[in-house]
Order: structure tokens, then sequence, then C-alpha cells
């Protein structure tokens, strides 16, 4: 894409480019067909692909072969798939609802659904240990992003604090496991698939960490102020389950300046890269102003 194309077909471009390799990485499955179908259930034809453009945004900023990029991409889309999968299980957040349609457990059933998440996830490790580029390296990144030292922490300390008050720096502790360690894999991850020397992937984790954090504000304004029709899953449910977030603990006016603070924090970390950051700065901003 030119340089000077609008972010939305931008974006568009790059969802469309992230749908077509997950179709062909999910193409397989045949020996148990039910297992596959939920598989791509849950993958395909929904989603923001937040983790995907931020990888391709990095890798732009890196100069990166978008071919380079698409195993990186897939696999973060991957390893989030399963996470919503298994995030939604009656033992988890018990969520009816995902992408405007039924959770994978209510569709399929919840051994399934169980199944398709673990495939997932292993999937995801085999697309980046196929890749070209530093496979190795990057297998490592996302396992540290995705197990006990990311997001699946990040969930734990979750589900235990549910019904509890968290400070806001407990919370942030939190969420910079469960959903910031997984939007920080790919950025690095992207900018790994070019040329990123150690400056540059030490600013990007700055404009990861506070784009995560910034990500997670606005979902728990949207679970407040937004609509299931618009949000394509259950509005309110935090509430109703007593989960502490950023409305709880700071509530809606500050919560917001939070939002906006994360924001400018994410755009002074690309302040040393120029032009180049273009995409990942107006990602930045798409996180904190989207209202769905």
């Amino acid at each position: 894409m030119k340089p000077d194309v609008e972010f939305a077909v931008w974006a568009s471009d790059r969802q469309q480019r992230t749908e077509a390799v997950l179709g062909t990485v999910l193409a397989g499955g045949t020996a148990a067909p039910a297992l596959a179908d939920a598989m791509r259930y849950a993958t395909l034809g929904g989603g923001k692909r937040v983790r995907a453009l931020l990888a391709y945004a990095a890798g732009e900023l890196a100069d990166a072969n978008p071919l380079d990029v698409d195993p990186s991409a897939a696999a973060v889309e991957l390893i989030h798939a399963y996470s919503l999968v298994h995030d939604d299980l009656p033992s988890m957040d018990d969520d009816l609802m995902r992408r405007g349609k039924p959770s994978c457990h209510v569709a399929f059933g919840e051994a399934t659904a169980l199944l398709a998440g673990d495939a997932l996830q292993a999937l995801a490790f085999g697309t980046l240990a196929r890749s070209q580029v530093q496979p190795a390296a990057a297998v490592a990144i996302l396992a540290e992003a995705s197990g006990v030292a990311g997001m699946a922490a990040g969930q734990a300390i979750d589900l235990a604090a549910t019904g509890s008050a968290l400070s806001l720096d407990a919370l942030e502790t939190m969420h910079r496991h469960k959903t910031g360690a997984l939007i920080g894999a790919a950025v690095e991850l992207g900018a790994r698939a070019g040329r990123a020397d150690a400056a540059t992937l030490a600013g990007l984790a700055r404009y990861a960490a506070a784009a995560g954090l910034a990500f997670q504000v606005v979902d728990d304004i949207l679970d407040v102020e937004g609509s299931t029709a618009t949000l394509g899953k259950t509005a309110g449910k935090d509430a109703a389950r007593g989960k502490p977030t950023y409305m709880t603990t700071l509530g809606l006016d500050a919560a917001r300046e939070r939002a906006a603070a994360l924001r400018s924090e994410a755009h002074a970390a690309l302040l040393p890269f120029g032009a180049r950051a273009r995409r990942l700065a107006e990602i930045a901003d798409w996180i904190a102003l989207r209202r769905h």
C-alpha cells in the first residue's frame, strides 16, 4: 500500500490479508472435522484484528516485507482467538456471545470448545515455528506473552479478584499481563520481522505498554456505556460478575482521562521514529477513541 493511504483503507487491507492468511492456516483438520469447524468458527469472520494490525504496522516501521510479518500476525490472532474461547467457558467468564454470534461452547459444546482453544494455541506456535524469520526467538516471545508470565497469569489474577476491589496499580498489573502482554508481543514480532535494533525495540515496547492499557481502559468504559448489539458481546457482564475494572476503580471521568493519558504516552514513545510510525500512531488513536 502507498504511504499516503488513509488509515481505514490501510487497516481494511491488512484485516483482509490477515483473514486470508488465517484461512490458509486453518484449512486442515480433516481427521476431526467438528473440531476444525469450531476452530474456524472461533477465529474467522470477526474481530478487529488489532494485534495483527499492530504487527503489520511495526513491521512497516522496521521495513519488513509483509510476507515475513504474515506468520506473526496469524499467530497472535490465533492466540487471541484461543483465549476468547477459553474465557467464554462456564468455568471462566461464562459468556454466551462473542463477536456478535453464540460463543464457541454454545455453538459446539463445552468439550469441543475446550479442545478448539487448545488446538488454536498449538497452531499458533506451529505457524511461528515454520516462519522464515527467527522462528525460535519468535516462539519464545509468544510463549512468554501467552503463559504464566503474561496472558494466562492475567486471567488468573482476574478470576481471583472477582468480587474484590483493586487499587489502580494492582488493576494495571493485571491488565499488563492479561491484555498488554499479547499486544506487546504483536508489536515486537512485527518489528523483528524487519530491521529493528535494541533501541527501536525498547521504544516500541513503551508504545505497546501504553497502547495495551488504553485498549483495556476503553474496553471497560464500553462494557458500561456500550450495548450488546454494538459490542458483539454481552454488555455489562463485568459489573454483573463483580469484576474490578477501570470504571469501578476510577469512575467514568477518571477512566476517560486515563485513556487519554495513555494515548499521549503511546504517541510520545513513537516520536523518535518520525513518519515511519504513522500507522502505529493511528492505531493508538483508534484504540483510544473507538466506540465498539
